[in-house]
């Protein structure tokens, strides 16, 4: 049986609501509320709706390899250690790119300047990506910079040593196996469901002992992270310290994104609405249009719109190609090439490496189109493996292109680019600011765009045949696309919104 992403979300909120999970408590926490974006991905992946992120893995070599510096930054750079307080802790994305000359968080990077600009001390909690940390030491201390090995890695032995020896009680076993029967039968898999609990809890138990531990040693202010959903132990312990958390954007958010999406039956408790007790107190949004992307468990009031710093930055030197493309074809009476970008994704990209490889087969010579296959960073060491009609295309066509590096850089390929067709990807948006005519392939997960499907602001595609008449079409200037304010989406950084946030 073939789930969408709403069926799948709609099943998980009528439990939700009729067994209260959100607010069950288990072993002295909400575990519900832990495991509740990794059971999304669970069934997801179980009920084949997405494919594998086609990411490479950590060879057990990597991994032991890995594990010395693991120690060895437990020991020389634990935030545990000293006890020098700090206005601000902030917790950025593992994830780094080279901006500046230098390994950067692109969503949080902002905040180092804006900080000494006010004069505030400040401290950043770094996890490692793939196991290993991409700064250099110069950067490190200059930029305060300090490891979340030692956490990671004392709760990694915690859990290990614990697993199976939680002390449940018979009612709490029950429970949990009686939502394990309704979530098999809904979804007709099978979930180990006790484990995944047992797994979160003993996770969490530890994490928040520590942060509360970090947070009495650097007593801040004020905690910013990225990907609240992802450490909701830190968000527990800011709560229970009474210490503003706020999480900075990162991606798209819509109705059907469980790190952020509650609808209001799944929010009470004995009949009333109570609040979520792991859920940060404010979301610095890119624009004003996440302010009403899913119903979030806070007030409108605390998702602030203060922008994206490096989109801004970034895109500056493109948005004049951007501008001029449409204005420059048919000049000189010849057809113009138009570039047509396809934009990857892991769990997607099998699907659309095969539209964009029929869409090269189908499409006529005489449209002069360019077509471009930028791939996620997660793939471009496997898509050859992975992806045969991309080699095939590469193969076959002149003008078919896949880019597996991180250089032309995104935005200028955005810049230079007519049509972009794409799954779900926050590049979508991106490329909309760009004055990309935007397909979006019906795919699980197209859900996440209903908005701008539903505006005509994109298009949905079924297959390349659909995607080929609707190029036709466009040529010819019948098809419509409705306008739309693309500072909408990402507006220039407001600093006097960020000052305000400090003082208060």
């Amino acid at each position: 049986m073939t789930f969408t992403v709403k069926e799948i979300c709609q099943k998980i909120w009528n439990l939700e609501e009729k067994y209260e999970l959100n607010h069950k408590e288990i072993q002295d926490c909400y575990p519900w509320q832990l495991i509740r974006m990794y059971l999304y991905y669970e069934i997801t992946r179980k009920t084949n709706v997405f494919e594998s992120a086609q990411q490479s893995s950590l060879s057990l070599f990597d991994k032991i390899n890995s594990f010395l510096p693991f120690i060895k930054n437990s020991i020389l750079s634990n935030p545990l250690s000293g006890r020098e307080n700090v206005d601000v802790l902030i917790f950025d994305h593992p994830r780094k790119v080279i901006f500046e000359d230098e390994y950067q968080d692109i969503y949080s990077y902002f905040l180092k300047e804006t900080l000494n600009q006010y004069g505030k001390s400040f401290e950043t909690i770094e996890s490692p990506y793939l196991n290993q940390h991409f700064r250099s030491n110069a950067n490190i201390k200059e930029n305060h910079v300090r490891f979340n090995d030692r956490i990671l890695l004392g709760s990694f032995i915690h859990k290990t040593r614990n697993r199976g020896k939680l002390p449940f009680t018979e009612d709490e076993k029950q429970f949990i196996n009686s939502v394990k029967e309704d979530l098999e039968t809904a979804f007709k898999i099978e979930i180990d469901l006790f484990s995944i609990m047992e797994n979160h809890i003993l996770n969490f138990q530890y994490d928040y002992k520590k942060y509360i531990e970090l947070l009495q040693r650097k007593n801040p202010k004020v905690v910013f992270l990225v990907v609240a959903y992802e450490n909701k132990a830190l968000v527990a312990a800011c709560k229970k310290m009474s210490i503003d958390i706020i999480e900075l954007q990162h991606g798209t958010i819509s109705p059907y994104h469980l790190g952020y999406s509650y609808p209001e039956n799944t929010m009470k408790f004995n009949g009333k609405i109570k609040e979520i007790e792991y859920f940060p107190d404010k979301i610095l949004s890119f624009g004003d249009y996440w302010k009403n992307a899913c119903p979030f468990p806070i007030t409108g009031e605390n998702i602030i719109s203060i922008g994206f710093p490096y989109f801004e930055e970034n895109s500056r030197t493109y948005m004049k190609i951007a501008e001029n493309k449409n204005s420059e074809d048919g000049n000189n009476g010849e057809t113009q090439e138009k570039q047509i970008l396809f934009i990857s994704q892991g769990v997607i990209g099998k699907y659309l490496s095969e539209l964009a490889y029929e869409t090269a087969s189908n499409i006529n010579d005489s449209q002069n189109f360019k077509l471009i296959y930028k791939l996620h960073p997660g793939e471009y060491g496997t898509w050859k493996e992975n992806y045969d009609y991309l080699t095939k295309a590469v193969d076959k066509f002149d003008n078919f292109t896949v880019i597996d590096k991180s250089e032309p850089p995104l935005y200028e390929l955005f810049a230079k680019s007519h049509y972009q067709i794409g799954a779900f990807s926050t590049a979508i948006y991106e490329g909309l600011a760009f004055n990309c005519k935007t397909f979006i392939i019906d795919v699980p997960g197209v859900e996440y765009l209903d908005d701008l499907i539903d505006k005509n602001i994109v298009k949905k595609v079924k297959n390349s045949e659909e995607l080929i008449d609707y190029l036709k079409e466009d040529e010819k200037n019948e098809i419509i696309f409705k306008e739309y304010d693309k500072d909408y989406f990402f507006k220039n950084f407001d600093e006097t919104i960020f000052k305000k946030i400090l003082s208060d």
